[in-house]
């Protein structure tokens, strides 16, 4: 039987996460029970139908169809993943109030989480090395990120994301925390493991990603001060407003998960002192801030970019008018998140604009 087991399972990992987690028959505010059912709802739906939207879009669109935005549909892609099972599960678990799912599935759903957020940030890591080739090294591009180098580089980034996400099936670290009504990673698990998993996982990320675009935020600088100068960066007005979309889609990232991963740091280095001394409501607002930046990528992009807009329109329309669907959009738009396309995405469309 099911039921005795996951009781067992749920105790057990009561007396890990520390005296500050409630048990799992405590009683919660229903107020607090429906604000964060709301949140995961609102999340999951515009999770699913925002990432859904951005990979219909760059499919239909031959504007949007380029190297830059290989990396745009795999982030998507990871997105996704915990709006189709994660998600439901940690709903299931608010409603019943706790977990009576089974260990397997709380495997299953603790290893999918990781492997969305570690993907996520792996892509996010891609597209700020693909920005920072495409803008600062311009000639070299082409031959960087060709069709074939393109698929290469996701297929890494997703083998590394496995790689990366595999060691918690063998250090015990994916429980069920009735704080968060989520199968997911235990910060208290193993402190080593914890900090290297932060550090690895978020802050090398985050610095790579800082590095690339403080470097193209330099040279936009050193553009604009010389514009009359004969000799001029191939930097177009697209690539200013393409660059500042991923950039603003990096900012809510780490904001977004940077209070769960100090908070993990925090525990790891000294967990009896300190897990006393963190709310629960500040560890359950920080899983649920993370948990919400999952649906806001596609919002970005709608908001900034013009080509994702539009197209954002046409598929909307496509539901009242099912023919406009399998029209290919091939016109109506000059800003993809590349405006130089690679000649491996596609050879026939080489975009001239003005430079900055």
């Amino acid at each position: 039987m099911d039921v005795p087991e996951d009781e067992t399972l749920l105790e057990n990992q009561t007396e890990r996460h520390g005296p500050e987690q409630p048990s799992p028959g405590a009683a919660r505010p229903a107020w607090a029970v429906t604000a964060l059912a709301s949140v995961l709802i609102f999340t999951t739906v515009v999770d699913v139908l925002g990432n859904l939207l951005v990979i219909l879009s760059v499919l239909r669109n031959r504007k949007l169809r380029n190297a830059g935005n290989v990396f745009v549909v795999s982030l998507a892609f990871a997105d996704l993943v915990v709006a189709f099972y994660p998600y439901p599960l940690v709903l299931y678990a608010i409603f019943h109030d706790g977990w009576s799912l089974g260990e397997t599935q709380c495997k299953v759903s603790g290893f999918l989480m990781g492997l969305s957020v570690i993907g996520s940030i792996f892509n996010i890591t891609g597209i700020a090395i693909n920005r920072y080739c495409y803008i600062c090294h311009s000639f070299s591009y082409d031959k960087l990120y060709s069709y074939r180098n393109t698929l290469l580089l996701v297929a890494l980034i997703w083998l590394l994301t496995i790689i990366a996400i595999v060691p918690n099936l063998f250090v015990g670290s994916l429980q069920y925390d009735p704080r968060i009504y989520s199968c997911t990673f235990a910060q208290t698990a193993s402190s080593s493991y914890t900090i290297t998993v932060v550090v690895i996982h978020f802050f090398v990320p985050i610095a790579v990603v800082t590095f690339c675009y403080l470097r193209i935020w330099i040279l936009v600088i050193q553009v604009r001060r010389r514009v009359k100068t004969e000799v001029r960066p191939r930097l177009k007005p697209s690539d200013l407003r393409n660059f500042i979309t991923m950039f603003v889609v990096f900012v809510l990232f780490a904001i977004c998960w940077a209070p769960l991963n100090f908070i993990g740091l925090a525990v790891a280095i000294d967990p009896d002192s300190v897990v006393p001394r963190i709310p629960e409501w500040l560890f359950v607002v920080s899983y649920f801030m993370a948990y919400f930046n999952s649906c806001l990528n596609a919002i970005i992009y709608g908001l900034l970019n013009q080509n994702f807009r539009r197209e954002y329109k046409r598929i909307i329309m496509s539901v009242w008018m099912p023919h406009l669907f399998f029209q290919e959009t091939s016109r109506g738009g000059t800003e993809g998140m590349k405006s130089k396309p690679s000649p491996g995405l596609n050879n026939n469309e080489q975009v001239k604009g003005e430079t900055l």
